[in-house]
């Protein structure tokens, strides 16, 4: 049984993946973890969570909730997530990194982090998006450079970051199967007189609205015909589920930078 700490314990994705967790075999909720001063501290995280309770009170001592702990799940910001990596790092945790909005130097640090502990980092935790993102890449191989790529994304109007780091996984494999760099090759926004359009430049356009959890498209635009992959989400817990079994995957693989990738065998 593998033992789980959820970071955000009372947020909507800390909740999610303690339901995902009451649901898989071979997971527990073993400790949840909230800042200090929160007002889920001291609370049951499976009360919290919509489930009955399990005695895991949420708290804010991360020795006490990391100490006999298998694995840490983590859907925070990079600054929360790269401390948790060195604690990872340092008690041969897993960790299991759905943060989004990372910047490459950050993303390093990551990596540096990865030598003793077993890190499963990705944009999106979903298995549908994962398997967006192989046949978007096999796409963007098959198709000629004159079909234009453009990645759209929607989330609700709360979300921090943009474009998504779903968006950006996307135009990576995108970039990937043309073999060309995505940083070259982006165009981030549009406004004004832009002129026309760059042949093999990679489109993203940003929607943020309501309380939409994740809509993604990819459309490969040539001459009189359209080709469009889709990926909607429709609950949280697409995410919770492919994490908590990400972690579980992790186990006992030998210290490393993996992704969703490697969990799914893609």
């Amino acid at each position: 049984m593998q033992k789980i700490t959820i970071l955000g314990a009372s947020g909507r994705m800390g909740c999610a993946n303690i339901r995902a967790i009451s649901q898989i075999e071979g997971a527990q909720l073993y400790s949840g973890i909230e800042r200090d001063g929160a007002d889920a501290i001291g609370k049951d995280a499976s009360v919290i969570a919509g489930l009955e309770a399990s005695g895991v009170l949420i708290t804010s001592d991360i020795d006490a909730a990391l100490s006999g702990s298998d694995a840490i799940i983590d859907f925070t910001v990079p600054q929360v997530s790269i401390e948790y990596a060195k604690r990872a790092h340092k008690l041969g945790l897993v960790h299991v990194i759905g943060t989004t909005g990372w910047t490459q130097e950050q993303d390093d640090q990551i990596a540096n982090l990865s030598g003793n502990g077993r890190i499963v980092k990705s944009g999106n935790m979903s298995m549908g998006v994962n398997l967006l993102e192989n046949l978007v890449k096999k796409a963007a191989a098959a198709l000629p450079d004159d079909f234009d790529i453009e990645v759209l994304e929607m989330h609700h109007r709360m979300k921090m970051d943009a474009p998504s780091g779903t968006a950006l996984m996307l135009g990576e494999a995108a970039a990937e199967g043309r073999d060309i760099d995505l940083a070259d090759n982006a165009v981030r926004s549009r406004d004004g007189i832009t002129g026309a359009r760059e042949t093999g430049t990679i489109g993203f356009a940003t929607l943020r609205g309501g309380t939409v959890i994740g809509d993604h498209s990819v459309i490969f635009a040539g001459s009189y015909e359209r080709i469009e992959i889709k990926h909607h989400a429709q609950d949280r817990s697409v995410f919770a589920n492919g994490a908590i079994r990400a972690s579980l995957w992790a186990q006992d693989k030998a210290p490393g930078l993996y992704s969703m990738a490697d969990v799914l065998g893609l």
